[in-house]
């Protein structure tokens, strides 16, 4: 089997780390940026190209895990593309593809990405698409060779379940960010607060439903605490707003 890998960011590099792992050969990589190509391409001993034109169109696949506004563009240089092209979005609807080639669909996995953090790929969740029941089979057994969480899921699920994990993770790492500022403008370290992160995480994991291990003055209604924070952020609008926003819909959770 031969992927053709375009895209060189933090889902990019996972997804051929992955192929490395499991000796599945990615033959080529092209990026926007080409020094970023060379550098993934040695990683995973594969060739950087320069241009969509010198793409293998023999290959099995070409993955495109390229940030969602460039996917259409990408798709349109690869009308010639033999073997069958999917995308890595969670927002992106899998007819993006339907004027440019006959096999085509998703490939999504469902977890966050950095680089240089390595990460146990055979457990991350991949929500798979086929335009086909042919094509869905074919991305169904490359997707079963990088994780056991394979799941079949259309577009506009898709779309519902990407958008639940940009509320679980981005709006979630975003919080820490602004804790961790007013944590340092009042000379604290933000490593005071990992050892509760870590333990709301695990309780997440532990329960059915995580509004049944919410706590805090908000879902006890401890309105004196809440005013005194309110008044704490006085001379913060934004984040005064954000958190009046966050305490009411919390509220709205109690039994």
């Amino acid at each position: 089997m031969k992927i053709v890998l375009v895209g060189s960011g933090n889902v990019a590099t996972a997804i051929a780390l992955a192929f490395k792992a499991i000796e599945v050969e990615v033959a080529q990589i092209w990026s926007k940026q080409y020094q970023h190509a060379l550098v993934l391409a040695k990683e995973v001993n594969a060739a950087a190209i320069k241009d969509l034109a010198e793409v293998d169109h023999t290959a099995d696949f070409c993955i495109i895990a390229v940030k969602d506004d460039a996917i259409l563009e990408i798709a349109t240089q690869l009308k010639d593309f033999k073997g069958i092209v999917v995308h890595t979005s969670g927002a992106v609807n899998m007819e993006v593809f339907t004027s440019q080639m006959e096999e085509y669909g998703v490939l999504y996995p469902l977890q966050t990405f950095s680089k240089g953090r390595s990460i146990d790929f055979s457990i991350v969740p991949l929500c798979i698409e086929g335009n086909t029941s042919k094509t869905l089979k074919s991305i169904s057994e490359l997707a079963n060779k990088l994780s056991s969480a394979v799941v079949e899921i259309n577009s506009e699920k898709r779309k519902i379940l990407h958008l639940a994990a940009v509320f679980a993770c981005n709006f979630t790492n975003h919080l820490y960010a602004l804790a961790a500022e007013l944590l340092s403008a009042n000379n604290l370290t933000f490593d005071l607060l990992k050892p509760l992160i870590t333990e709301t995480a695990a309780k997440v994991q532990g329960s059915a439903l995580p509004q049944d291990v919410q706590t805090g003055p908000a879902i006890r209604n401890d309105r004196q605490t809440l005013q005194k924070q309110e008044a704490l952020l006085a001379k913060e609008p934004q984040l005064l707003n954000l958190y009046q926003i966050l305490s009411e819909s919390i509220k709205k959770t109690q039994k």
